[in-house]
């Protein structure tokens, strides 16, 4: 399997002098085509710190992060935030839609700003939807829609056009059992399809999901597992 995401001795440093934090120290992580990987840990551990280096929100201190043979940190911001648009799919754990825009027009947005003619944009919107379940719902406005449904959205938003690598930040966390379900059941689904998919959760059941899970502690990769052995994965410290 090739690695969609590849993170090298990545090291990223919050702050200066006495009061600089170390979110990651030294990590190295991959992430393959057709593969999900569940990140764990406890909170502070650098899970987001993780995510938010892996999408291109942030930059890091030391070492390389590889996107499809791309490295971010050698990219300036117009041509990371190409790479969010085009490649990268980032789903947020609260949401992050525009309350102005309908569902359709929050997924079609970044296909339109990356030149997509707007009513090509969306008809691929609208198709997702139908794939996440939401087709009905296209044209309603965030505020009209429950958590379940926004979420659905937001994973729309994520997987809309070729997007290569999907990252998901607790998906789950503001939904009931059932729905975030099927949340995970979708961001399985799109992984068995070819996307490498990057999931945070401190739930060892949602992790089940996964055919990786890695735990983070204290900014570094403490353990590796499969997904199969994941409700016997603690910190190692407490074993």
């Amino acid at each position: 399997m090739s690695a969609v995401l590849e993170l090298t001795d990545v090291t990223r440093v919050h702050g200066e002098g006495p009061a600089a934090v170390q979110a990651l120290r030294a990590v190295s992580f991959r992430a393959h085509a057709g593969e999900l990987v569940a990140v764990m840990g406890p909170s502070g551990s650098g899970k987001s710190t993780l995510l938010t280096l892996a999408g291109g929100l942030d930059r890091p201190t030391d070492g390389r992060v590889v996107v499809e043979g791309v490295e971010l940190g050698a990219l300036g911001n117009d041509e990371r935030a190409r790479m969010r648009r085009t490649s990268i799919g980032y789903v947020f754990q609260g949401f992050n839609l525009i309350p102005a825009l309908t569902a359709a027009e929050n997924v079609a947005l970044s296909r339109e700003l990356d030149g997509v003619a707007a009513r090509t944009a969306r008809a691929e919107a609208r198709r997702v939807l139908e794939e996440v379940g939401i087709g009905d719902l296209a044209d309603r406005f965030p505020d009209d829609m429950s958590g379940g449904q926004q979420q659905r959205v937001a994973i729309a938003r994520a997987v809309v056009g070729e997007r290569r690598l999907i990252l998901a930040d607790e998906p789950t966390g503001a939904l009931d059992t059932e729905t975030g379900e099927e949340i995970l059941r979708l961001l399985r689904a799109r992984c068995d399809a070819g996307a490498a998919g990057v999931l945070v959760t401190h739930e060892a059941r949602h992790a089940a999901w996964a055919d990786r899970v890695v735990f983070l502690r204290d900014g570094r990769v403490v353990d590796e597992t499969g997904a199969e052995s994941v409700d016997l994965l603690t910190e190692p410290a407490a074993r």
